[in-house]
């Protein structure tokens, strides 16, 4: 079941008609008949979690929004997707720009935002153009405007283009950028749903989630959350890259096994000649990197499946996050010492710099590992290593120390033989990578 792609192959779906004749903008029609308070309602019965990595239920998050009498409230659209290895925010915004401005005036409505903002990541240069062809078409077709449709309720969507940070793909950031000051995360509380954009209540979410709104409101809450597993409900969005024989954009089914996505002809179809499956990162550069006899089956032997419950089962002992959908699988030659390196160097280009765990943790933690790989480490390196990460987890302002020390942690929590093989060779770890070891169990293994 497809219920944001369904229309992804029609030509010219880009643009307002084709996508109008599809239909598109029935949401919009039917939330404004209804009251804000019974789309928080729909929403919250969907079940739907926020896409954007957190999993925060949506309708309660709405449901937190304040609503001082006299004070305007903004709904501001997350799309600053910069978290390594995740992509499908982009699709949606390049290939079904309307789908998300649909999302938008529904939510816009429910929320009683006036004014919403799509904050965009900079690197995304020609896809703020899509945006606004997309705007400036529902406007012109009366979904946009003063007295939308003739129900009195009135609605401006404005793109701002972020200037390619990282740190903005956290709200509070994102709102400081938005604002136009340097995008340091705020202190909370004040959460944003109190005190947001100039500090009037605010409601920050990711692009799917919006999107996720349309079907939502189409189908009906209660439908949308029978579907799925669990508290896992609706379908997902997945970036599936590295070494896979068809990387892309899926939309899968809660209940699919992360086998049958890896190894099925129908999703990505396996790995590149025939090599076998070393580890993966599940959701996004940020979550915990998982070994193969993690990764298919859980540490109680169960099937591993695509959604949030289970691939965090076992908790970060032998589990991970579905967190962006980022899904960045390694076959058995890479080299974990290596991506972990270049992980590490990436958070810490990226820190603000605000909090002094993460401005000066994350350097630590690249230098150790540079020494590590190029063959100047030592074996105290590693436990030095574990040393900084546990540092700065927890003790920074905002997730962006989490998000650098947990990579580290997993991969010498799983793959610290590996790191003591560089550390012992350090001349053989120049021409060669340490390969599978224990890794992967090949009863586990399709080829």
């Amino acid at each position: 079941m497809k219920l944001l792609l369904e229309n992804a192959h029609i030509e010219g779906i880009r643009f307002f008609e084709a996508y109008r004749k599809h239909g598109g903008y029935r949401s919009v029609e039917k939330a404004l008949k209804m009251s804000p308070t019974e789309i928080v309602e729909e929403v919250k019965k969907s079940g739907l979690r926020g896409r954007g990595g957190a999993g925060f239920p949506t309708g309660l998050k709405w449901s937190f929004l304040a609503k001082p009498e006299g004070i305007p409230r903004h709904l501001v659209c997350n799309a600053d997707e910069s978290e390594p290895g995740t992509f499908k925010d982009r699709y949606l915004m390049e290939f079904l720009p309307h789908l998300l401005i649909e999302g938008l005036i529904t939510s816009s409505y429910a929320l009683g935002s006036n004014a919403t903002y799509i904050y965009i990541r900079g690197e995304y240069a020609w896809i703020p153009e899509i945006l606004e062809q997309a705007i400036w078409e529902a406007k012109n077709n009366g979904f946009l405007g003063k007295n939308i449709l003739g129900s009195g309720f009135d609605c401006e969507i404005y793109v701002h283009r972020g200037a390619g940070a990282y740190i903005c793909g956290e709200e509070t950031a994102l709102i400081e950028s938005l604002e136009g000051k340097r995008g340091n995360p705020r202190i909370k509380p004040p959460f944003p749903a109190i005190q947001g954009v100039w500090m009037r209540p605010t409601v920050v979410n990711n692009v799917e989630t919006i999107a996720a709104i349309v079907p939502i409101i189409n189908m009906g809450g209660e439908e949308y959350g029978k579907i799925g597993v669990g508290k896992s409900t609706g379908t997902k969005l997945i970036s599936a890259c590295g070494n896979l024989n068809k990387p892309g954009v899926y939309e899968i089914p809660f209940d699919l096994s992360v086998e049958d996505f890896i190894y099925s002809d129908e999703w990505c179809g396996g790995i590149p000649k025939g090599k076998k499956l070393k580890a993966c990162i599940p959701g996004g550069s940020s979550v915990p990197i998982l070994p193969t006899n993690l990764l298919l089956t859980t540490a109680k032997g169960e099937k591993r499946l695509m959604n949030y419950e289970s691939l965090s089962d076992g908790g970060f002992q032998t589990g991970s996050m579905l967190g962006s959908g980022g899904f960045i699988v390694l076959d058995e030659d890479q080299c974990v010492v290596k991506h972990t390196m270049t992980l590490a160097h990436f958070y810490m280009h990226e820190s603000c710099g605000q909090c002094s765990p993460c401005r000066e943790g994350t350097g630590w933690m690249w230098r150790i590992l540079k020494n590590i790989e190029y063959g100047k480490g030592k074996l105290e390196d590693i436990d030095l290593l574990w040393d900084v990460q546990r540092r700065i987890e927890g003790n920074t302002i905002c997730p962006l120390g989490d998000a650098a020390a947990w990579p580290v942690a997993a991969a010498i929590r799983h793959f610290r033989d590996e790191f003591e093989w560089h550390v012992l060779n350090p001349e053989e770890a120049q021409i060669r990578n340490f390969g599978l070891a224990h890794y992967a169990d090949e009863l586990l293994i399709q080829n």
